[in-house]
């Protein structure tokens, strides 16, 4: 079943509430997301995509998941 921009979005803000996330994407399958949370000050970019990737939980894993491709951008606030 294909997901909308904004079920991802509630997802990664259970886990970051207080991020700035933009969600992209309209075919359901392919999105684009940035978030930007206080959290990953001090985080390489490799660990805060896991801790976004895990907030997903599991709707992009294996070939059933939900979410087909999700390009990431992460970062802690300037």
């Amino acid at each position: 079943m294909p997901m909308q921009a904004q079920e991802i979005e509630d997802l990664i803000r259970e886990t970051f509430p207080d991020a700035k996330i933009t969600v992209m994407g309209d075919d359901g399958v392919h999105f684009s997301a940035e978030v930007i949370d206080e959290s990953f000050r001090g985080m390489n970019r490799i660990q805060q995509q896991r801790a976004v990737m895990a907030a997903l939980k599991g709707k992009m894993d294996g070939p059933n998941g939900e979410i087909h491709a999700l390009g990431l951008t992460t970062k802690a606030p300037a």
